[in-house]
């Protein structure tokens, strides 16, 4: 069975740090591109970062101002976002996401798994 785990979410104060993690199994953590999206209260989910099975960052939105890093362990089939310097504005649930990469023959457009998030609260 494929499940995908997040953990690391809670309260933090502005300005605080917190680092969440995401653990995959069931599948071929290696063969798919991993990324972390989020959800307000009230509004769309958006993507945060991407990274690729070899390390590199796909994309990015928070990341490009320097506050959020996300890394992989294939080994441990784990994939981390880093969050500084935390806003209220950073408030939401989020969400680990994991994509087969298109060029691998055995890769279909339905290997595509979610977790069921992980609420992160930034408040004094």
């Amino acid at each position: 069975q494929v499940h995908v785990v997040e953990s690391g979410g809670g309260l933090v104060q502005p300005g605080g740090s917190l680092r969440l993690s995401c653990a995959a199994s069931g599948f071929t953590f290696s063969s798919y591109t991993m990324s972390w999206y989020r959800q307000a209260p009230g509004k769309e989910r958006e993507l945060v970062a991407g990274i690729t099975r070899n390390g590199g960052m796909t994309k990015s939105a928070d990341s490009m101002l320097g506050r959020f890093i996300i890394s992989r362990d294939n080994a441990k089939s784990t994939v981390y976002l880093q969050m500084n310097s935390l806003k209220p504005e950073d408030t939401a649930v989020y969400y680990c996401n994991a994509v087969c990469i298109a060029e691998l023959p055995y890769c279909t457009s339905d290997m595509s798994y979610w977790g069921k998030g992980t609420l992160v609260t930034v408040s004094s």
